[in-house]
């Protein structure tokens, strides 16, 4: 058992029952016991898996809307890509082969990445030496000044989210507490007030409010009309208000209880990209429809990508096919993962405009 766990149970003891938010930040952040501080496991041999992991195709087209990007920002230079939550850099490395297509791309770039885990950081820059990365905790810390294209795949998901359950015709929150054995355990407390609940819903109901994702995009949009550019959001979520919970542990790609090992596997909430697009609105930017992965992927040529590798490695045919269905089938990743582009305020965005 990890240090995290006795921590929050002496914490919830001494002061009560935490938010959910509240227990995210602190499995996910703790500087000493956190997921992200000391065991982040991406890839196959760790507890979940991104787009970028299941092929090189999904890096490389995005790697071709970059480019495209930058044609329609008017071709800045220098123009700061910024990465948030780069993972192991696996799609970063994949886009910038594809943008190699464009030297004049890549002289005008300067690579920031955003990440909080010290171990990703050492593979990022491993990965990613060439193009002289350079790390920062916050979006914030990257200097202003320049236009910005910034990527957030499977970022949003990690931003914390309280959630609310109905009953008895009322509004409760979901707080997490200690049971008659001193374990962690859910339990319910009035909702404090100031919070936007809907009037209507059904016992049992679970809504799920993140001011930390809501935040985020108003922040991030305030930058992108400041400075100029565009933020490219793929993540799991929903494109309409609905109620349900969210919330789960990840571990050796297995869901688990969330509460089960604070610390040790990875938690997060679906994304409210119509939160986040309000949010981003508010901040002075342009948001664009939300539209599933795999349509965004057959807009910008997943299909003449398959159809070109399988013609360079024929004996491959059956592995980059399932590739391709894991990325963009509805039975897959293709619906249940979520493309909004955030933009500076008049700016056609490529495969949307």
């Amino acid at each position: 058992m990890s240090g995290l766990k006795p921590r929050l149970k002496a914490l919830i003891a001494e002061q009560g029952p935490i938010t959910t938010a509240q227990f995210m930040t602190y499995c996910l952040h703790d500087p000493a016991a956190g997921y992200y501080a000391t065991r982040p496991g991406l890839g196959p041999q760790g507890d979940f898996i991104t787009a970028p992991e299941v092929s090189q195709m999904f890096g490389e087209l995005i790697g071709v809307w970059v480019m495209a990007a930058w044609e329609a920002m008017g071709r800045p230079d220098p123009v700061h890509l910024v990465e948030l939550g780069p993972g192991r850099g696996v799609l970063m490395s994949d886009l910038l082969r594809a943008a190699g297509l464009r030297p004049d791309f890549l002289k005008a770039l300067q690579l920031y990445l955003i990440e909080a885990s010290p171990a990703l950081r050492l593979q990022q820059q491993a990965r990613l030496a060439a193009f002289a990365p350079v790390h920062a905790d916050r979006l914030v810390e990257v200097p202003a000044g320049a236009p910005l294209i910034v990527l957030a795949n499977e970022f949003f998901d990690c931003l914390p989210a309280r959630q609310f359950v109905r009953k008895d015709r009322a509004w409760f929150e979901q707080r997490i507490g200690l049971d008659a054995a001193g374990e962690l355990a859910f339990g319910l407390a009035p909702p404090p007030s100031g919070v936007d609940l809907p009037v209507r819903a059904k016992d049992g109901a679970v809504f799920e409010v993140s001011a930390a994702q809501e935040a985020f995009g108003q922040m991030l949009a305030s930058r992108l009309a400041a400075d100029g550019g565009l933020a490219l959001i793929i993540d799991y979520g929903r494109d309409r208000p609905e109620f349900g919970d969210t919330f789960q542990g990840l571990a050796q790609h297995r869901k688990i209880d969330p509460l089960a090992a604070p610390g040790e596997a990875d938690l997060t909430v679906h994304v409210d990209f119509p939160a986040v697009a309000a949010a981003a609105r508010a901040g002075g930017a342009q948001v664009s429809a939300i539209v599933g992965q795999g349509e965004f992927l057959a807009r910008i040529g997943l299909g003449d990508r398959l159809a070109a590798l399988i013609d360079r490695h024929p004996e491959n045919t059956e592995t980059l096919v399932r590739q391709a269905r894991r990325l963009a089938d509805q039975s897959q990743m293709g619906t249940l993962f979520k493309v909004m582009v955030i933009s500076q305020a008049g700016l056609a965005v490529p495969a949307f405009d």
